[in-house]
């Protein structure tokens, strides 16, 4: 699958929103339900790289395949970076992008301007 059709099939997905953010941190966001669900970096050296979440005993299952590293900054949350999306099997990837849509649709809201 590449990135194009990645991003396709997460913008279809129902109540999906992005956010594109811009310097330093050089990211396309997707929403669910006012949760983040997947991202994209958008800047060299990492550009296109993929980002989604995943469940503890996938996080450790996914971390020793190659080309799929613990997610920076959002590793201990079971994120997951798939360095390159056309690696992966496209089922198996459309299935980790709906897992990760589901739960952030399944957990409340952030309280506005409030802080964990």
């Amino acid at each position: 699958m590449h990135v194009a059709a990645v991003k396709d099939h997460c913008s279809r997905l129902p109540g999906a929103s992005t956010t594109l953010y811009g310097p330093p941190s050089n990211i396309l966001v997707y929403y669910a339900g006012g949760r983040k669900f997947a991202y994209f970096k958008t800047s060299e050296p990492e550009q296109w790289r993929f980002s989604i979440r995943t469940t503890p005993e996938r996080f450790l299952e996914l971390t020793d395949v190659p080309g799929i590293k613990p997610a920076r900054f959002l590793a201990r949350f079971h994120w997951v970076t798939i360095v390159d999306v056309r690696t992966v099997p496209e089922d198996y990837l459309l299935e980790l992008i709906g897992w990760s849509y589901a739960r952030a649709l399944a957990r409340p809201r952030k309280a506005a301007g409030r802080r964990r």
